[in-house]
């Protein structure tokens, strides 16, 4: 029998129709969720009345559906808890594996499989808010999803997901599951977007994937809940030509209206089969189901809709991003570079320095914002500073931040914690900065297993054991030799790595350091060419320290001109402070030219 990951390039699949809404039509009494205070636990009716759940799973594998959810979308800790039952999250959730399976199996034949899914809900509480920390939110999506996968889930669906911090929670204990059983489900990521057209936290349907892209765990992307099909439609749309991954459809019956103090849907199911007709046929979508509201008659549309179509072969345009919680910023602009806003760094800006030691963390938020309106992609984020505890800063400003800036983050510290404190706050797609190999690949390796971890990018550096590569042809050997081990070793994309070739300061007049403005320029072309996919950056105001201050605004502007001819993707710096060429007069741009390729002519005196 095929698994779920072949029958998915063969046939739409159909999922199963609503739960909760299912089960309030049986007219359940308190009794039979086991007393009036475990009233309205759904969970629970797997200990309780597994006959029930299992009447529910036969209703929808009647109905034709290839996979059924199991009743478990509330089963972590976090929620049984509002029940005082948070130690039965395991119990309950491995119960509800087992019933969904034992449906499962006795309607399978090799002409028709059928799979269980275990369902994931996003919990009650919002890690972005600061409603729970990201150790504790995975620890409970573990002991759920452990339950599932002991009880026999095919595939792991994490679903009505509303902050997009929830769902890397779940992914990570996903992940840890995979490595102690040694085995990989299939993994479904399913968002919802409310009437407003975003995710209950304000994230457009761009910086959902451009978030969970990058996780290779992750099978399907897709929508589930809140709206209908056509309130779906734009946002599928882009999902279609835009995933990399199969794309997940899982509407309401249409928006729920009060009628008599109870939800009512008004999709009817020749409704629902126009609308997913339209998804799979014209769209692509791959995995179709219902949501709230959805009945067998829903699910039996759907089912014809499965054997009418196949799924449709998609075109489709992604190159990997930067996400806030809120909305995207390419890796590649045109005309270049992607501007990173170097202000927010306590090393390098004394007023983000004062504002850090005074813990003026609303001032900081702002300075990020005049960087925004100054026309920084993404802000560099760095509040190393001696004396002070470093991660319990990064946390600080990352909650903010993360809420407060609508650009992505670059989180720049030398410290593994610290690095991680970050990724564990921030619901969008970060950079690292950064890894090099000056302690060989032992810390370098912790780093790169974040950013596996969590989907970010990293910034590499022209460094090794031998320190800081001043010569072309070391910098290129530094950057193949630290591609080859993020690639073959953690699995990283050539795509997802950035190289920095460094830049020294050209008028400081140290001999050594006379052609180090031309060998970063040509180690970027070179690195382009032999590593298309990998990004490119500078911290461009290196070049210039020790000058005065208009100097230094006219070096930058110029060397940043040249990088960029040479391939720049990105550059570290005050974008308020760089100059159009035009603005600079000849004589300075040519004094600059001549110092950056060290063509310096000396007069006689």
């Amino acid at each position: 029998m095929k698994n779920f990951l072949e029958y998915i390039k063969e046939k739409i699949i159909v999922f199963d129709g609503a739960t909760g809404s299912t089960l309030q039509t049986y007219n359940l009494n308190p009794d039979d969720f086991g007393g009036k205070d475990l009233e309205g636990c759904n969970e629970y009716l797997c200990k309780t009345k597994p006959d029930v759940v299992k009447r529910l799973h036969s209703y929808f594998l009647e109905a034709g559906a290839d996979v059924i959810e199991t009743n478990s979308f509330g089963s972590t800790s976090i929620v049984l808890n509002e029940y005082n039952i948070a130690n039965m999250d395991y119990e309950l959730s491995r119960k509800s594996a087992e019933l969904a399976k034992q449906c499962a199996m006795e309607f399978s034949t090799n002409a028709k499989p059928r799979f269980v899914a275990g369902s994931i809900g996003p919990t009650t509480k919002l890690p972005s808010l600061g409603h729970i920390g990201y150790d504790e939110m995975t620890e409970s999506f573990y002991r759920q999803m452990m339950g599932l996968f002991d009880g026999g889930a095919d595939i792991f669906c994490i679903e009505t997901c509303q902050d997009i911090l929830q769902t890397k929670s779940a992914l990570s204990a996903a992940m840890r599951i995979f490595r102690e059983k040694r085995k990989k489900l299939p993994v479904i990521t399913s968002v919802t977007v409310e009437t407003m057209g975003t995710m209950l936290m304000g994230t457009e349907i761009s910086a959902a994937l451009t978030t969970l892209e990058p996780y290779d765990i992750i099978d399907v992307i897709g929508m589930n809940c809140a709206t209908g099909p056509k309130e779906m439609e734009e946002n599928i749309r882009y999902l279609c030509q835009n995933s990399p991954k199969p794309v997940f459809c899982m509407p309401n019956a249409g928006i729920p209206e009060n009628v008599g103090g109870k939800a009512h849907y008004q999709l009817t199911p020749e409704e629902m089969e126009k609308w997913m007709t339209l998804f799979t046929h014209e769209l692509g979508v791959n995995v179709v189901g219902g949501c709230c509201g959805t009945n067998a008659e829903h699910i039996k549309r759907l089912s014809s809709v499965s054997e009418r179509f196949t799924p449709k072969e998609r075109k489709f345009e992604y190159s990997p991003s930067l996400s806030s919680l809120y909305s995207i910023a390419p890796m590649t602009i045109e005309p270049p570079p992607v501007l990173i806003g170097e202000r927010c760094n306590a090393n390098g800006s004394k007023q983000f320095k004062e504002l850090l030691v005074k813990e003026d963390y609303d001032a900081m938020v702002n300075m990020g914002k005049e960087q925004i309106k100054e026309g920084a992609h993404v802000l560099d984020i760095c509040v190393a500073y001696v004396g002070r505890d470093e991660a319990r800063d990064m946390a600080e400003v990352v909650k903010r931040f993360n809420t407060a800036v609508s650009i992505p983050l670059m989180f720049d510290s030398t410290e593994v914690n610290v690095i991680e404190t970050a990724l564990k706050l921030y619901a969008g797609r970060s950079i690292i900065n950064s890894i090099n190999f000056e302690e060989g690949t032992k810390k370098a390796d912790k780093i790169l297993a974040l950013a596996k971890e969590f989907g970010a990018a990293v910034v590499c550096l022209s460094i090794d054991e031998e320190g800081q590569a001043y010569s072309l042809e070391k910098k290129v050997s530094i950057a193949k030799r630290i591609r080859d081990h993020a690639v073959n070793v953690h699995g990283m994309r050539e795509e997802d790595l950035i190289f920095d070739t460094l830049t020294f300061p050209l008028g400081s007049g140290q001999e050594d350091l006379r052609n180090s403005g031309m060998n970063t320029i040509n180690a970027i072309r070179e690195i382009k060419k032999i590593m298309p996919k990998a990004k490119t950056i500078l911290g461009i105001s290196n070049c210039s320290f020790g000058l005065n201050l208009k100097i230094r605004h006219v070096l930058n502007s110029v060397f940043l001109h040249y990088a960029i001819e040479a391939g720049l993707d990105m550059c570290i710096v005050h974008a308020g402070k760089i100059m159009p060429l035009y603005k600079i007069d000849g004589r300075g741009r040519e004094i600059c030219r001549e110092l950056i390729f060290d063509e310096r002519k000396f007069q006689e005196l």
